[in-house]
């Protein structure tokens, strides 16, 4: 027996007993999804939350609080009065200044705040990490209760990219001093329309 055949015999001879793995059947029970606590966790994580009725008062809001921004974009058809429209086939280079990307959202995941966004509600992969503030328009029935529940809407989806995008960009790894918009927005608004 060559020695590389006796370590691979000593390998095999010395495997661990096998283990049943732990039940996970309880993560599968069904869990309401709740726009309250949906609401509160989007705020402890550094965004700010609208309840709206519908998509015409989203655009009194962004013109009442926004209108100050200099450039704005957005993918929703029915936002064109109130943002660009008009950057979707650009070079992702020439969003490099915009202030404020309003985009829509596949779901939302109640437990921790997070939006799935795949490269359809992007347009562009770099959009929602560019732009100075994001701004996601989701409907409340797109609210999921956990993680768990969100992966079994997303897991069999066909996507290039996408991405679950929770509250502002932060890091307090620099001197343990947090820092807003370290690698993407420093504002994060969610429209939740109910």
């Amino acid at each position: 027996m060559s020695a590389r055949e006796r370590i691979l015999a000593a390998v095999k001879n010395s495997q661990p007993e096998h283990t049943p793995l732990p039940d996970i059947a309880f993560l599968k029970e069904p869990v309401l999804a709740s726009k309250e606590q949906f609401a509160t966790i989007v705020q402890a994580i550094g965004a700010t939350i609208f309840f709206v009725k519908d998509i015409t008062e989203v655009k009194e809001i962004l013109q009442e609080k926004f209108q100050q921004l200099p450039r704005k974009i957005t993918s929703i058809a029915a936002l064109a009065g109130i943002a660009d429209v008009n950057w979707i086939a650009a070079d992702p280079h020439s969003l490099e200044n915009v202030d404020l990307a309003i985009l829509d959202a596949r779901l939302g995941v109640c437990e921790n705040g997070a939006v799935w966004l795949t490269e359809n509600e992007m347009v562009q992969r770099v959009t929602p990490f560019i732009a100075d503030s994001l701004a996601i328009v989701l409907t409340a029935d797109k609210l999921v209760a956990t993680m768990h529940a969100a992966y079994e809407v997303i897991g069999d989806s066909q996507y290039g990219f996408a991405s679950f995008i929770a509250g502002p960009s932060k890091t307090a790894d620099i001197e343990q001093s947090l820092v807003l918009g370290a690698h993407g927005p420093r504002n994060m608004f969610i429209f939740l329309i109910h």
